[in-house]
């Protein structure tokens, strides 16, 4: 079993990806001010779902895309789950 050698430009590539995705994080967020109690949780939701689906795909060898999008699909179905029970308990 041979491992696969990483080049100082492919140790990059995290590093040049964490700004923009930051900033991209800030705008999202910011832009939930006039979102319902339902859409705030359900898009809070997708996006915890796809970082952990990710970095799950990144752990196990997988495809690092198919991760993402299935785990932003989970967690925009709990996020929705999780405001009903919420509303169920009379919560906004």
């Amino acid at each position: 079993m041979t491992a696969t050698a990483r080049t100082p430009a492919t140790r990059a590539i995290p590093n040049r990806l964490a700004i923009p995705v930051l900033v991209a994080a800030a705008l999202a967020l910011g832009a939930c001010e006039n979102m319902s109690n339902t859409e705030q949780r359900m898009l809070s939701g997708g996006a915890v779902g796809a970082g952990v689906g990710a970095v799950g795909t990144v752990l196990t060898g997988g495809c690092v895309a198919c991760g993402a999008v299935i785990g932003g699909a989970v967690g925009t179905g709990a996020g929705y789950i999780y405001d009903q029970m919420e509303k169920d308990k009379g919560r906004p």
